[in-house]
């Protein structure tokens, strides 16, 4: 077995990079393991299904299998964001469910931000979870009409204020300090969090609830059982729990588009800069470009600030080579300096990214056939942190064969048609790309409405 390379994990992510403990991998799978379900995959989805079997019904024999170590892909390198976005389009539960449904997804979604913060309490994880609400902000007139339009969506859905609402400039420099905004809105429902930490003591949590997690396990899923190197697991249920790098699987090339989101981090900011930007500890920050950014107040005093733009490669969908974009590192420093002015000077200490799981209609999926032996959930679009808790509640419901509100969600059984095969899928993810990126540029140049992103409206999802 190759010498465990900490570095390179650490590399993957300011969060990873931060983990105070030791992060040398769990022992891999040796012999044959019988179990009652193994989970494979030791991210949020993961983990959260083993933390919740267990919870349920701790005689259970609960294994997770992981091909490297817990939180090392996109759960411990997202933006750190516990936010009740729902993941999906609410036009494609509603054609499925009724719009009732949806509302109860909604629901759903904003009550799992304070589930999240639930169990890092009971559990002592140190995940610095800090429950301010998220802001989105208008800075320019298209982005004010999409803000508008996507409030008043939430409205027609019978959502109130309680869940969002619209704010002035001089509401908003009440809460943020940033020029020429026009408008924001705002929820309450939005957690800043540490993703690595909260993944790694989630992992612990299943251990100490009963379940074995083995890491260094690359892992391929049979009938009954998972295969690895070093032996296999065998289980009457197997969860895959893999998101975005299930596309390497066979049968799921064509699952997914893999999307790339990208981060940078500055150095830790003194006091006299996060007085004169005014934003408090624990607020989200988002914009509403076609391509947006979404940014947080880290716990050590930095501003960690992502956003997408960044295609794979073809042939390589999900490769290291993908996680850095210079274009993207230029626009995320671009969006530092021009809307939080006093963090200008700030050095970038850190530039990252992880693949998202990108459904043709943008809309997740949880699904569990006990004939089969076989469950999954996944496909979250960018908003996996929440979701992803979801999905483990739901598929503890349904590997148990509970009833609960959770399996009657719209998400629940439901499948997104397959992508076209290459080079079709890569030409639509540079497309997606190319157009949002120009829209953005002609519509902050001339603050007029760019009518190009009626060329990619059918693929994409605003959030």
């Amino acid at each position: 077995m190759a010498e465990f390379d900490e570095r390179r994990i650490r590399d993957r992510s300011l969060w990873l990079d931060g983990l105070p403990e030791s992060i040398a991998p769990r022992r891999a799978v040796e012999g044959t393991v019988d179990a009652d379900v193994v989970v494979v995959g030791a991210g949020f989805t993961g983990l959260w299904t083993a933390y919740y079997l267990a919870c349920a019904d701790p005689s259970r024999r609960v294994v997770v299998v992981e091909r490297e170590v817990a939180a090392f892909g996109p759960s411990g390198r997202n933006g750190g964001w516990a936010s009740a976005y729902i993941a999906g389009d609410p036009k494609v539960y509603a054609g499925r469910s009724g719009t009732e449904a949806v509302r109860r997804a909604e629901w759903a979604t904003i009550e799992a931000v304070d589930e999240i913060g639930r169990v890092a309490a009971n559990e002592g994880i140190d995940a610095a979870f800090a429950k301010r609400g998220a802001l989105t902000i208008a800075y320019t007139e298209p982005q004010q009409a999409r803000l508008i339009a996507g409030y008043q969506a939430k409205r027609t859905r019978g959502l109130g204020d309680d869940v969002l609402r619209i704010l002035t400039p001089t509401d908003l420099a009440e809460l943020v300090h940033t020029p020429a905004a026009r408008a924001a809105t705002f929820t309450p429902h939005a957690a800043r969090i540490d993703p690595a930490r909260l993944a790694r003591g989630l992992a612990e949590a299943c251990e100490r609830r009963g379940v074995t997690i083995f890491e260094g396990s690359p892992a391929t899923i049979g009938e009954g059982r998972v295969t690895t190197p070093g032996g296999e697991v065998r289980a009457p249920m197997i969860v895959r729990a893999t998101e975005s790098f299930s596309i390497q699987a066979a049968g799921w090339k064509r699952r997914f588009l893999p999307l790339y989101s990208l981060m940078v981090a500055t150095e830790p900011l003194p006091a006299v800069v996060w007085d004169e930007l005014g934003w408090p500890e624990g607020l989200a920050i988002s914009d509403a470009h076609h391509l947006f950014f979404y940014a947080q107040r880290t716990v050590d005093g930095r501003i960690a600030i992502g956003g997408r733009g960044a295609p794979y490669r073809l042939g390589s969908p999900i490769a290291e080579a993908n996680e850095r974009n210079g274009a993207v590192r230029a626009r995320l420093i671009g969006s530092i300096r021009r809307h939080f002015p006093a963090a200008a000077d700030a050095a970038i200490t850190h530039h990252w990214g992880g693949p998202l799981a990108v459904p043709s209609d943008w809309s997740m999926s949880i699904t569990c056939d006990h004939a089969t032996g076989q469950a999954w959930a996944g496909g979250y679009s960018g908003h996996g942190v929440v979701a992803a808790n979801i999905s483990g509640r739901t598929l503890a419901d349904l590997i148990l064969e509970r009833s609960s509100e959770l399996t009657a969600m719209p998400w629940v059984g439901h499948v997104a048609r397959h992508w076209e095969p290459e080079p079709i899928r890569f030409v639509a993810s540079r497309a997606i790309v190319g157009v949002l990126g120009s829209a953005d540029r002609h519509e902050d140049a001339t603050g007029r409405t760019a009518r190009r992103t009626r060329l990619v409206a059918p693929f994409v999802l605003g959030r």
